[in-house]
């Protein structure tokens, strides 16, 4: 059974429609921009919550030389929500690298030296954009291929083994569009609970279809016990309705974003002081998240702050759109908003 072929027939008739592909088979390349800042966003994220995010940027930033140009703190402000936060500081990084010699690099070995490109983006960006016969692999490609040659070494040892099979199936004439179609099979047949084997394209050739071991397939390490971290934040509403805010360092988590002062708790500091005086009271609620490497457990103070209230240089008093915040701070805005202190002080209606 020629696998490439079936794949690729397959994908001739059932690939996604997304606002970043050209159709199948088409003679035309896409644009290597959109198709970066595709695989960026898309990276820990789902397709569904990228695809609007992705159709705003480029509608705000249509070419690499516009973004290039952008401020630091509007890119960190569209990109909120969508986590991970290090891929925008990334994001700007190699838009401002390319933008200074024109172009993309056309090579995956060339696209690697960019700031934040990884082995996977660049093989992407390499293969779709530029037709180079890379070897695309994320997780939804291992686990197609775990799956088809019944994979019994676990993550992150297999690795190897599964790009080494990729790169053996990736055609010359269709690289890109090979890479796609692995992308799209592991999203919508070979998904990691309810695979639909009936409908792949791979089925009589899949190792662990035949041997009922699609479910166990790929095998993972144990799972490790997520460290829990606590800190403190400070939520402040002044009389005039301003807010306090600070727009985190360049060497912190979620360093550019905009977000409320406190511990610094990325480094383990459960505590520090209010960051201006004032009648700081704590809420009983607590503001939780869960990073890739830990959980977060935030204690949340909240106070209304006279309006000659000293503020300290690494703060401001501004305006509050929760939409632009991290996750992390939504949380903790979902805490706050409803405290008497906060709100809204011409009309006494809780902050929204």
């Amino acid at each position: 059974m020629d696998l490439t072929s079936a794949l690729l027939d397959w994908y001739d008739r059932h690939a996604r429609v997304l606002p970043w592909r050209l159709p199948p088979g088409s003679p035309d390349r896409p644009d290597p921009y959109r198709v970066w800042l595709a695989e960026v966003m898309l990276q820990q994220t789902t397709v569904a919550a990228v695809r609007p995010r992705w159709e705003r940027f480029v509608a705000r930033w249509p070419d690499i030389g516009s973004l290039a140009d952008a401020p630091d703190a509007a890119v960190m402000e569209e990109w909120a929500g969508l986590g991970y936060y290090a891929r925008a500081r990334n994001l700007l990084a190699c838009a401002r690298a390319v933008a200074a010699v024109g172009e993309f690099p056309r090579t995956e070995a060339e696209l690697r030296r960019l700031p934040g490109l990884g082995a996977y983006t660049a093989a992407s960006v390499a293969a779709i954009a530029f037709g180079e016969p890379a070897a695309v692999v994320d997780g939804n490609v291992e686990r197609v291929i775990a799956r088809l040659d019944d994979l019994d070494e676990p993550l992150p040892a297999a690795r190897r083994t599964i790009r080494d099979r990729v790169a053996q199936l990736v055609p010359a004439d269709r690289p890109g569009d090979f890479a796609q179609a692995m992308m799209d099979l592991g999203a919508t047949i070979c998904t990691p609970r309810r695979p639909a084997c009936g409908l792949c394209p791979w089925r009589d050739a899949c190792l662990s279809r035949r041997h009922g071991t699609e479910l166990s397939r790929p095998v993972k390490p144990p799972r490790r016990t997520v460290p829990e971290r606590e800190g403190v934040v400070y939520v402040g509403r002044r009389d005039d309705g301003g807010w306090l805010l600070e727009t985190r360092p360049a060497d912190r988590m979620l360093g550019g974003m905009p977000g409320f002062p406190g511990s610094a708790w990325d480094r383990g500091e459960t505590e520090a002081p209010p960051p201006v005086p004032g009648p700081w009271e704590e809420l009983p609620a607590r503001a939780r998240h869960g990073f890739t490497h830990f959980a977060l457990v935030l204690r949340v103070r909240v106070a209304r702050l006279s309006r000659d209230t000293v503020i300290p240089e690494t703060l401001f008093v501004g305006e509050l759109r929760p939409e632009s915040l991290p996750t992390v701070m939504r949380r903790v805005w979902d805490v706050a908003r409803t405290a008497p202190q906060l709100a809204d002080p011409l009309s006494g209606a809780p902050a929204d």
